[in-house]
């Protein structure tokens, strides 16, 4: 169903807590603590932002660096919890956030395609039978025994990727447009993405690119310290960040 809602985001508010006031060394740090006479403030990530995502669909978040954006996909990503508010995600997830955040550096590439996978939410036994697939496609075959600890960053970004697209989810979840690997592998990974879009899933998309946000997007939202400033089609909303950023 076309118009079926993947994301109901409902005033979503996230808080920091930092401290007020400079400490010259850690053992002052420590003594302050223990004396109980450290300040501390709320810095809010996000203040109460709403947004639904059908399927289909395509959000777009724009805004400065700092403005919030990544800290928003975590939060539907269901990494970090909202300190007030409600966010209800249906179906199958695929964050592509920090690719390889979930790999053990001491499992070799086959175990860890397999623990990756477990992690979003698929069984041992599925993976299992996807290794082949997932190493062909990321050109990792010849390296499936080794532990991810001697893979460079680029193979271990490779073989997230791979993992975490090889079926079509109901969210893809994107901070910045992927750029995975050498031109060759860039260009794969940027397919395999534009058919997951094409195929109906949503899409939670973070990106600093104007020209791809426009294309990509049904529609955007613009994070300002946090706040929705606006929500709307890609083209208003870009005119409006754009507006502020020249100010």
């Amino acid at each position: 169903m076309k118009d079926e809602l993947i994301v109901e985001a409902v005033d979503i508010s996230l808080a920091y807590r930092r401290t007020r006031h400079r400490v010259s060394s850690l053992k002052q740090t420590a003594i302050d603590t223990i004396n109980r006479r450290m300040a501390y403030e709320q810095f809010f990530a996000l203040q109460k932002v709403s947004f639904n995502i059908a399927r289909g669909e395509t959000l777009s978040v724009i805004g400065r660096n700092g403005a919030g954006k990544s800290t928003l996909l975590k939060v539907i990503a269901r990494v970090l919890p909202p300190n007030s508010g409600r966010v209800i995600v249906r179906g199958h997830v695929a964050p592509m956030i920090e690719l390889g955040a979930g790999f053990n550096p001491e499992l070799t590439g086959a175990e860890n395609i397999v623990l990756y996978g477990t992690l979003l939410g698929r069984t041992p036994k599925e993976m299992k039978s996807r290794i082949e697939a997932i190493a062909d496609w990321s050109d990792l075959t010849e390296h499936l025994d080794i532990p991810i600890r001697a893979y460079s960053s680029g193979m271990t970004a490779r073989l997230a990727f791979a993992t975490a697209t090889d079926i079509t989810p109901d969210l893809l979840i994107i901070d910045e447009i992927l750029a995975v690997g050498d031109a060759d592998f860039k260009a794969k990974s940027a397919a395999r993405t534009q058919e997951m879009m094409n195929a109906g899933c949503a899409v939670l998309l973070v990106s600093h690119d104007l020209d791809a946000v426009r294309r990509l997007s049904t529609k955007a939202i613009y994070l300002d310290h946090g706040f929705p400033k606006k929500i709307g089609s890609p083209a208003i909303v870009i005119e409006n960040y754009l507006s502020d950023v020249a100010h």
